[in-house]
């Protein structure tokens, strides 16, 4: 059967995020209902990898198998056609049937925006996390540097006890972009826990608004333990921003980031594919 990559882009708010359930609407839903109208027979679609309720995607990726072949850009056509307009594929190629849109990842990069100011725009109230109180972005910016690396997150997801492989994760890079009343988390690893970054972005949060001590962050990694002092930061600030896929070993700095240069350097980057090999199962 013909498998296909597709780029979309989504509004994450009415949906109860990317993997379909039970008790919501979900992206993932949408696609295979339009994908299955077309092609006149059930679709299975999978995703680079769950985007939470209410969190947004500028690129997740995703494949799926159709019974023959299409043209992509009728294909596309077609499909955007179906989808309702908070949803849109905005690429579709014919890929290698080896090719698995979750496996093949060996890097996602999620972007978390703060309006940091007194007054949050209207037309934003969807796509920012609304802090009223002025942050301390040097504070925000030394807890980063101690979240970066390679460490066992358990202490930043959101259910710790989620049975998982493990909760050893890299991230590349956490940085702190600002510009005027906006502010910008780029979280860069080569995977996420359930609801990471949020906990990542809640805590800087919490380190710019001086509640807690940045230093504390190395402490909070080591005790393994979810506490108050990681509080989950809102879905609507959240965007998948890229998933990227590259042969043989995928290097940080590619990312253009000091952060992933330095990882390279001291040799703490094990390439795509370390958790699989240490723990002989695929993720």
């Amino acid at each position: 059967m013909p498998r296909y990559k597709l780029t979309l882009a989504y509004d994450g708010t009415a949906y109860s995020g990317w993997q379909v359930q039970p008790n919501g609407v979900s992206v993932q839903e949408k696609l295979e209902t339009a994908l299955a109208a077309i092609a006149r027979e059930p679709c299975k679609a999978h995703g680079s990898g769950r985007t939470d309720r209410g969190v947004h995607a500028r690129r997740q990726i995703a494949h799926a198998d159709l019974g023959k072949p299409w043209d992509p850009a009728v294909l596309m056509r077609g499909v955007n056609a179906l989808l309702p307009p908070d949803i849109r594929v905005t690429a579709l190629a014919r890929a290698a049937q080896r090719f698995h849109a979750r496996r093949d990842a060996t890097a996602k990069e999620y972007r978390y925006f703060i309006w940091n100011g007194p007054v949050l725009p209207p037309f934003l109230l969807r796509y920012r996390c609304h802090v009223k109180t002025p942050l301390d972005i040097a504070a925000m910016r030394c807890a980063a540097r101690h979240l970066t690396g390679r460490h066992d997150f358990s202490a930043f997801s959101a259910n710790p006890r989620r049975e998982v492989e493990s909760c050893v994760r890299t991230v590349f890079a956490l940085d702190v972009l600002k510009k005027g009343p906006e502010l910008e988390i780029r979280a860069c690893g080569d995977g996420f826990l359930y609801k990471m970054v949020r906990s990542l972005a809640g805590f800087l949060i919490r380190a710019g608004e001086g509640a807690v001590a940045p230093e504390t962050a190395a402490d909070i990694l080591a005790s393994r333990e979810r506490t108050a002092r990681v509080p989950t930061a809102p879905a609507r600030g959240l965007f998948l921003w890229r998933v990227s896929y590259a042969p043989g070993r995928r290097r940080p700095c590619e990312y253009g980031c000091a952060a992933g240069r330095a990882m390279v350097q001291h040799g703490d980057w094990q390439g795509p594919g370390a958790r699989e090999r240490q723990t002989g199962k695929s993720l």
